[in-house]
Formats: structure tokens, sequence, C-alpha cells
């Protein structure tokens, strides 16, 4: 009986024994050899640099660059021309001063109040807001201009929109006509009370397309089909007005033309359109005797009708003249509009 018990106790201590050493943490041996160093893999290939996040940037966001940009502006007509006060009417606001057009702009309307006592002449901030996009490699650079798109001719036509592209359409918000040619009530007479019996001052755009001149009935001369002309279909505003001069003083931002621009197409300078200062002057002279037009060459309302087509020969008149340039914007149109008209008054 005691052997049993003595064995019974050996047993209880022989487990309690094992449960320790298995619940404690195990003892380590002593450290192996050391393993054989694999083999180096092989060198990756260097990448390549990325672009400079900022250099399409900093290439205009630069002191250097807009230096030469405001002493040129500082001599265009945008800057130093004398109508912003007209800024003040709603009806002229679209284009005589920096906020009116601003506002048009960007909001598609302007004060109907006008904007007296804050009018001030166009600036950089005028033309220029945010990039539309910064995207340039695939959209094309817009200069961050207020606008890039296509433009409807709001005064006169706006089912007629023009397309120059990109930094030429920001010039139609403005130089666009605001009067249309005089409409044939059918009788063949025509009462011209107005006295300012033109497209505008700044019709440039119309006279580009060759749109929006009076088509005399009976002309001997044709007239081109709208958006035709040459300068129309391989130039553009930009590419005649603001190709800058290494003097600085035409070209850029000036907007006067840089005669270099037009050898780029012509082998010479073209000054006039052949034979059309000869038929403008013979034509400002029957209007004159007339008594249609002041010797200057402004409008003289009428008491009395007068045949509609005489009333289309001075609309063609003061079309080609309030163009400013001389015909060369579209020198075929231009002719056409003119010799009908000289036609009409003999």
């Amino acid at each position: 009986m005691k052997n049993l018990k003595l064995i019974g106790f050996l047993m209880i201590l022989a487990s309690s024994i094992m449960f320790i050493q298995c619940t404690s943490d195990p003892i380590e041996g002593p450290q192996g050899l050391a393993g054989i160093d694999g083999v180096d893999g092989v060198d990756g290939v260097d990448g390549v640099d990325g672009v400079d996040g900022t250099a399409s940037c900093v290439a205009c966001h630069n002191e250097s660059h807009r230096t030469d940009i405001k002493e040129a502006f500082a001599t265009a007509g945008h800057a130093t021309g004398t109508t912003w006060a007209r800024g003040n009417s709603a009806s002229c606001a679209q284009c005589h001063g920096n906020e009116g057009y601003i506002d048009y702009i960007t909001t598609g309307a302007v004060n109907p109040a006008g904007y007296t006592g804050v009018v001030s002449p166009m600036k950089c901030t005028t033309c220029h807001s945010k990039h539309s996009t910064f995207d340039f490699e695939n959209d094309g650079h817009d200069y961050a201009l207020r606008n890039i798109d296509a433009v409807a001719l709001n005064k006169t036509d706006p089912t007629y929109t023009i397309d120059y592209g990109n930094s030429s359409n920001n010039c139609i918000t403005c130089h666009q006509p605001r009067s249309m040619a005089p409409l044939d009530d059918g009788t063949g007479l025509y009462l011209q009370a107005n006295s300012r019996f033109y497209p505008h001052y700044s019709g440039q755009s119309a006279m580009l397309e060759g749109i929006q001149g009076a088509f005399i009935d009976g002309g001997s001369t044709a007239m081109p089909g709208a958006g035709t002309a040459a300068h129309r279909t391989g130039s553009s505003c930009v590419a005649c007005h603001m190709k800058s001069s290494a003097d600085g003083l035409t070209g850029g931002h000036t907007f006067k033309v840089n005669t270099e621009a037009c050898t780029t197409c012509h082998t010479t300078v073209p000054t006039e359109v052949a034979g059309l200062a000869a038929d403008m002057a013979a034509l400002h002279d029957k209007l004159f005797a007339l008594g249609l037009i002041k010797e200057d060459g402004s409008t003289i309302v009428q008491t009395e009708t007068i045949p509609f087509k005489t009333a289309q020969a001075l609309w063609n008149y003061k079309t080609v003249e309030e163009d400013h340039s001389h015909g060369i914007h579209n020198p075929n149109y231009a002719k056409a509009l003119i010799k009908n008209a000289l036609e009409a008054v003999q």
C-alpha cells in the first residue's frame, strides 16, 4: 500500500515538472553556422525626369515677360483712347470700358443703369482672367483670355456666328457691327434719318467675313461669298496685328500691324487695294454733291426720301471707310461694295 502511494506521488511530481517546462519560454541553443550570402540583383534603369510642373506657367508669369507687354499696351488705342466715358451708357458699356466688358463676357449682360463714375479704360485684366484649361499640349494655349469661343453677332444677327479660332475670337466681341444695311420696303425709296448711318466704327469682323454690306441688285461686280477672303481663311486678327517687331513699336500688344507679318504670305507689303482709293474718292464726291455726306465724310440726316439704291451706296461707302483697313481686310469684297455703289449713284 505504501508503495502504491509513493508511485502515485512520483507520477504527480513528474507531470508537474513537464507542465512547467512546456509552458515556460524555450531555452535557446547555440547559434548555428552563418549562411552563404545571396547574389546581388541587377540595378534598375534610371527613370526619365518629369517635366517641371511650373515651366509653362513661368514662361508667361514673370516680370521680365510682362514688362514688354505693358510698355507696348500703353501705346495701344485700347489703353489710350478717350471713348471710355461712353461706358457710362448701357448701350455702349459692352465695349467702351473695362467694367462693362467684363460684365458682358462673364454674365452675358451689362448693368442696365450703366457705369457712371466707375468706368476705366481697358487693362490687362479686361481681356485676361483665368485659363479655360491647363492642357495646352492638347487644347492649345488660351492665354487666359476671357473668351476663346466663337462669337455671335449679337447686335445685328445673333444667328450668325464667327469663329476665327482661339485668341482672335476675343476680338470679335467688340469688333462687330451694331447696325445692319438698309432694308427695301418695296417702294424703291428710303428715308435716311440717322446721323450714324454705318455699321459701326469697329465693324472689322463683318468686313473680314464679307457680310452685312449692302448688296445692290444689278451691280456689275459680283460679291464674293461670305467667309472666302484669303485673310479670313488663311490668317487671323492675331496673326496680322500681334506679330511683334524687334523694336516693340508694332505688333504685340500695340495691335498695330507689323508689316513683317505681311511678308509671311506676300512677296511685297501691300499698301493699298488697287483702284479702291480712287473709287472711294469718286464715290465720296458724288455723295457729297447729293448732300448725303459732309466734306469729312460724316453722314447728313435727310428730311426727304432718297432712292433706295442711293441709300445702299451711302451705306457701302461708310462700311469701307469705318473699317479703317482701306480694303486690306477683304479686298475683293471692299472693291465690289464700292464699284456697285458708284454705279448706283451715276
